[in-house]
């Protein structure tokens, strides 16, 4: 029998398996303290225990990481940016301000007790002329000295349960995650010019960090997040080309060139946008929501893109935790056959999310074990 970490290396690089592996996303993926009382750590309540020590004890565990980085001594950030925290009833809010260009820009983030999410009540950029007021910022404010030792230590940590998996945002994440989606949707619809300045400048430091984190850990997973802004409904394909495949396919050949693989976070319908996700040259892609969430079948994916790409998916979080177990068995076998079925590089049976609440019930409980007894007892090799 292969450890998990033999497994989960196996299925990335396409070689056979014992059994295909089994993530449950970011359960397994966090390395969560359910110790710690912090009121705002739902982990902290006994019904996650079970969850997370079976995430622990039979998934092959997909652990994230991300590297270390503090402000370069050039870096003048504090000059410009300020923020601020304070408690209000459940909640915990953080208010970020910018001052540049003669405006004010401000964002506000709101956490809440009984949730695992961070709510953003107010973005920061909402109009042309703040992303214009942004790119006035000094380059340097994007400088940062980088660290990897987090990463080897959760490596160490992990052993032989499975592997570490680098996480990073690509520039389209960084540039859309400063607005709201309408305010994002509009401006890189209608001011393409204007939005490729503002990913510019968030790209060069973000391909940069890339390059050198690749260098310093070589070899591992990574998972890049954030293509899925430019998809339908949202986008056209041709921003997808614009908008990701021009700085994410550097990325991956700089995650390549150090003898890593790259995974590609892509939510909703990516039907379209799948072969130029094979064409910059990733390696993996999840979660391949099926209809209504996404537009395309499992099995179709296998079956044209299978021996290009290691498959992660294809359980949507929710069938998790309100189908009841019969039906949710049912799902979740035909995914694994459609992820196995025929010739391919690999199958990683997964989520596409994991519950954020405070509280498992025992039904969903149920529905994750029913994850781990089919790929051990009903499972082909992938």
């Amino acid at each position: 029998m292969m450890t998990r970490r033999e497994r989960l290396t196996a299925t990335i690089k396409g070689k056979s398996v014992d059994r295909p592996a089994v993530s449950f996303y970011e359960i397994g993926g966090f390395d969560v303290d359910p110790t710690d009382p912090d009121p705002y750590n739902v982990y902290n309540d006994p019904s996650w225990k079970p969850l997370l020590d079976l995430a622990e004890a039979e998934t092959d565990l997909i652990r994230f990481s991300s590297p270390g980085q503090t402000p370069a001594p050039s870096n003048p950030r504090q000059e410009f940016f300020s923020t601020v925290t304070w408690e209000e009833g459940e909640s915990r809010f953080t208010e970020t301000r910018v001052s540049i260009g003669g405006r004010e820009l401000s964002s506000l983030s709101r956490r809440d007790r009984q949730t695992n999410t961070l709510w953003e009540v107010k973005h920061l950029i909402k109009s042309e002329e703040d992303i214009r007021a942004y790119l006035e910022l000094p380059d340097e404010c994007f400088r940062y000295d980088i660290s990897v030792e987090g990463i080897l230590e959760a490596e160490r940590k992990v052993g032989d349960a499975g592997i570490v998996m680098i996480d990073t945002g690509d520039p389209l994440c960084a540039a859309a995650s400063l607005m709201a989606m309408e305010d994002f949707t509009v401006i890189a619809f209608t001011n393409p010019d204007l939005f490729s300045r503002l990913l510019e400048k968030l790209a060069e430091p973000i391909l940069a960090r890339t390059k050198k984190v690749a260098e310093m850990a070589p070899g591992r997973l990574w998972r890049i997040y954030g293509p899925e802004y430019a998809t339908e409904p949202y986008l056209k394909p041709r921003h997808f080309r614009d908008y990701v495949v021009r700085y994410v396919e550097p990325m991956i050949r700089s995650i390549h060139s150090a003898g890593g693989a790259a995974r590609i976070h892509c939510h909703g319908r990516i039907k379209k946008v799948l072969p130029m996700i094979v064409e910059m040259g990733a390696d993996g892609i999840d979660p391949i929501e099926p209809p209504p969430q996404g537009d395309v079948l499992l099995a179709d994916v296998r079956r044209e893109y299978g021996k290009d790409l290691t498959l992660f998916g294809n359980l949507e979080a929710s069938d998790i935790e309100n189908l009841p177990s019969a039906d949710f068995e049912r799902v979740a076998a035909q995914s694994l056959r459609d992820g196995t079925a025929g010739e391919g590089r690999g199958f990683v049976l997964m989520p596409s999310a994991s519950p954020y609440g405070r509280t498992i019930t025992r039904q969903t409980m149920t529905n994750y074990e029913t994850l781990v007894r089919l790929v051990k007892e009903n499972g082909s090799p992938a």
